[in-house]
């Protein structure tokens, strides 16, 4: 309902639905360069995914690496991965969760992971 009874203001409700999407697509640019870790074994093998969830760097410390045993080294390179895709959802739904919201909910919007 619109106080006073009247129309709401077209022009305004475009620029305000502007806004909030140049405020979302700065935030998605942000989590694209922001960078998180993820870790297994006890620091063992480190992962690094942006916020956007892409995978930018894994590292596995040599003690890690049993050429009789690459079963284990592979489940750890993935709970790695999937730590620091955890992070980066986190991390989505701090910068991005505020902004959905404000475009009428935050679940059910396309290209957000909320």
């Amino acid at each position: 309902m619109i106080p006073g009874g009247g129309q709401p203001n077209m022009q305004q409700l475009l620029q305000q639905a502007q806004k909030m999407q140049q405020d979302l697509q700065r935030a998605q640019a942000e989590l694209a360069d922001t960078e998180v870790d993820g870790q297994a074994g006890g620091g063992l093998v480190r992962a690094t995914v942006t916020g956007a969830g892409e995978l930018r760097a894994l590292r596995i410390d040599p003690k890690a690496v049993d050429p009789e045993d690459t079963e284990t080294l592979a489940d750890l390179i993935v709970a790695a991965v999937q730590a620091a895709n955890e992070n980066a959802q986190t991390l989505q739904q701090q910068k991005l969760g505020p902004l959905a919201q404000g475009l009428g909910g935050g679940t059910g919007i396309p290209g957000l992971p909320f």
